[in-house]
């Protein structure tokens, strides 16, 4: 955290402890407290010298910054919560891990890889369209399939209003009346692809996600979730996650008096040696 400090919702939440909102909303609620005084907004900027306590507990520190990937199946939602109590991704995760947020979204009909980090600064840093990230898909369409027409996509395209920017897309082969096709956006807006093919006159019937920037499903089963080491975030986010300090063992008293002493009699072999020449 800089010295200025950071609003407070955004500390709980880089502390794993709820999303933004929910802790704008335990904040309304009267759960927190700054310095032994209960908040009721949370436009309120703390440092590492206030003490904050959330249902009287004090906040944890904000854990390391960690990445997974996951093999997301069709057939569950991309939210903590859904009100028609529909299975989500989140319930599907090994209980040992932490809470974390997605980078992005699959719909519920939509498989493949997810990108899933316990840092909201992580996701901001992926989900903005001037970082630059390719997604890539392989997509199985129903229809007669225009081949002028996709290469033109490359060139973006207007639907009901929505302008989507430069999609690429090629034919990958046929199998009866489907066709599959390797589609690679640059935005990544609610629906893109099922919308522009649909725009098209083609039906999507099946969309599985293969890489996310510079991470790929590979050979990840549905699923399944694998963690990204530190040394591949580090270059994947640069001035988002910093490369982990090389550990120096304090040493022990002795050992520097050891050190000083020898450094010592260095010194006076040397102011021996330069008297000697006079």
């Amino acid at each position: 955290m800089s010295a200025a400090g950071e609003r407070i919702a955004k500390k709980m939440a880089a502390a794993g402890l709820c999303s933004r909102r929910e802790a704008e909303r335990w904040i309304t609620a009267g759960r927190v407290k700054i310095d032994g005084q209960v908040i009721a907004t949370p436009a309120i900027v703390v440092t590492d010298e206030m003490s904050v306590l959330v249902d009287d507990k004090p906040l944890a520190t904000a854990p390391a910054s960690r990445v997974w990937l996951y093999h997301k199946p069709v057939g569950l939602l991309t939210t903590h919560h859904d009100p028609q109590g529909r299975p989500t991704i989140f319930e599907s995760l090994p209980p040992s891990m932490p809470r974390v947020i997605s980078i992005g979204r699959l719909d519920l009909n939509s498989e493949g890889l997810m990108l899933l980090t316990n840092d909201g600064a992580i996701a901001r840093y992926a989900e903005l369209p001037s970082t630059g990230w390719a997604r890539s898909y392989r997509v199985r369409v129903f229809g007669q399939v225009d081949e002028v027409a996709l290469v033109s996509l490359a060139n973006g395209i207007t639907i009901d209003n929505v302008a989507y920017g430069r999609i690429e897309a090629e034919v990958l082969g046929e199998l009866r009346t489907n066709t599959w096709v390797f589609i690679t956006l640059y935005e990544g807006k609610n629906r893109e692809i099922r919308k522009v093919m649909e725009h098209l006159g083609l039906r999507v019937n099946r969309l599985i996600r293969v890489s996310y920037g510079a991470f790929s499903l590979g050979d990840l089963k549905p699923g399944q979730v694998r963690e990204v080491p530190r040394s591949e975030l580090v270059k994947a986010f640069p001035g988002v996650v910093k490369a982990p300090q090389p550990f120096r063992p304090k040493k022990s008293k002795a050992e520097d008096d050891k050190i000083l002493k020898k450094g010592r009699g260095r010194f006076q072999k040397k102011r021996k040696e330069r008297k000697g020449t006079l």
